[in-house]
């Protein structure tokens, strides 16, 4: 056994298109591909970064009429950035950073589905 490649994580969204532009504001991932069925009950939608081959996938129900309940949401998922203060600016201003630890130099940002997702300058140790 062995050789195993990571191919993507999958979120479920409730507003697939407010997901959709948040992650492309945020992270600058963009739409690599899409599926759903002829009865349209739900949607895939794979993002990349049009670098690495790892995708996220945005998973859409059609009939979910509320917000998801994350729980205590302590899942989430961690990007590092070349420019760690860029990001971070970026992050400030549209109002989705949740959490800083200045000490450990990383931060948390929500997705609109209160996801979050930790980003770590390029490098970083952790």
């Amino acid at each position: 056994m062995g050789g195993f490649t990571w191919l993507h994580a999958n979120l479920t969204v409730f507003d697939l298109e407010k997901s959709l532009a948040f992650y492309q504001e945020a992270l600058e991932l963009s739409v690599v591909r899409t599926y759903s069925p002829e009865d349209g009950s739900f949607r895939l939608v794979y993002l990349g970064d049009g670098k690495t081959p790892f995708q996220l996938e945005l998973t859409w129900l059609r009939d979910r009429d509320k917000p998801y309940n994350l729980g205590d949401n302590e899942i989430h998922l961690a990007l590092s950035v070349k420019d760690y203060e860029a990001a971070l600016e970026r992050h400030r201003k549209m109002g989705c950073v949740v959490y800083e630890n200045t000490e450990m130099g990383i931060y948390f940002i929500a997705d609109p589905d209160g996801y979050w997702i930790e980003i770590l300058p390029e490098n970083h140790s952790l």
